[in-house]
């Protein structure tokens, strides 16, 4: 079996930036409702590396988790002030990332994830040969620190950043090429990434099995699952909508099977009700959904 999660921003960001949920709150509630983990949103209102720079300040926040019998299952590290692709100077990015890298290691944090910062038309600016040295040069260095820490990086693709096709996903993946780095795959990303061809720059190109193919392609190549399902919208014409289970088109029937072929540094699944309104009020839903897939 596997053990469930849930991101914490979707209680503090989008419909709740203006009314945050407390993390005590996210943390009692989400431990109340049978999870066995919270995944954090490393930024404010919760628990991020600048709020709290001290060792024992982080070591009460790994206490009071424990505390409600949960664990961390990841962290979503805030790098979407750095710049990645439209700069050959990287060093801010890396000092951003190894902030948030000692925060994953004194939360007692296993896995970080990263994804390209800038939206699809960023090459208006940059070519694609150019952005793609950038990404990959810069993840390699940080998969190298990432793996010095005991620790793993997953990228998050999805139709608001760059490279959101999925030749350029397989490929990115290759050419960084560390055994400690992999793709995050989130179920409507893909769907949308791979069987809508979402904000895709110039051709679009997408594959006739959609998600379930995508997760073909980069079978072994997969660290970090998130699972929510796709309705076929963009939230905003930004990023994937993630729509609760049952209210999109995805089959989970299918596609965990696939997923599952892959060996996880972990044994979570984590949902991600990113934008949600009323997050809230699904939330026990979606574990509902969630603990069936997981029995099955």
């Amino acid at each position: 079996m596997k053990d469930i999660s849930i991101g914490s921003w979707a209680y503090s960001i989008g419909p709740y930036a203006d009314h945050p949920v407390p993390w005590n709150e996210v943390i009692t509630k989400v431990s109340c409702l049978g999870f066995q983990g919270i995944e954090l949103g490393g930024f404010p209102p919760h628990p991020n590396p600048t709020d709290l720079p001290d060792k024992d300040q982080r070591e009460q926040v790994k206490d009071m988790v424990e505390a409600v019998g949960l664990r961390f299952s990841g962290l979503a590290a805030d790098l979407w002030s750095q710049h990645l692709i439209d700069t050959d100077d990287n060093s801010a990015y890396l000092a951003a990332f190894r902030a948030n890298l000692e925060f994953c290691v004194d939360l007692g944090i296993q896995g970080i994830r990263v994804d390209t910062v800038q939206p699809p038309t960023i090459f208006d600016q940059v070519d694609a040969a150019t952005a793609r040295s950038r990404v990959v040069n810069t993840w390699k260095q940080c998969a190298a620190e990432a793996a010095d820490a005991g620790k793993y990086v997953t990228w998050e693709f999805e139709p608001g950043f760059a490279f959101n096709k999925p030749s350029d996903i397989v490929r990115i993946c290759e050419e960084v090429g560390a055994d400690n780095f992999g793709v995050q795959f989130d179920t409507c990303h893909a769907h949308m990434v791979a069987a809508v061809g979402a904000r895709q720059p110039g051709q679009r190109e997408t594959l006739p099995g959609g998600a379930l193919e995508l997760a073909q392609k980069l079978r072994g190549k997969i660290n970090h699952l998130h699972l929510i399902d796709s309705d076929g919208t963009l939230h905003n014409d930004e990023t994937s909508t993630h729509a609760p289970f049952g209210e999109g088109v995805l089959d989970f029937d299918t596609l965990l099977p696939e997923l599952n072929r892959n060996t996880l540094p972990h044994n979570w699944w984590t949902i991600d009700l990113c934008f949600w309104p009323d997050a809230w009020e699904v939330t026990a839903r979606c574990k509902q959904a969630v603990d069936a897939l997981n029995a099955k």
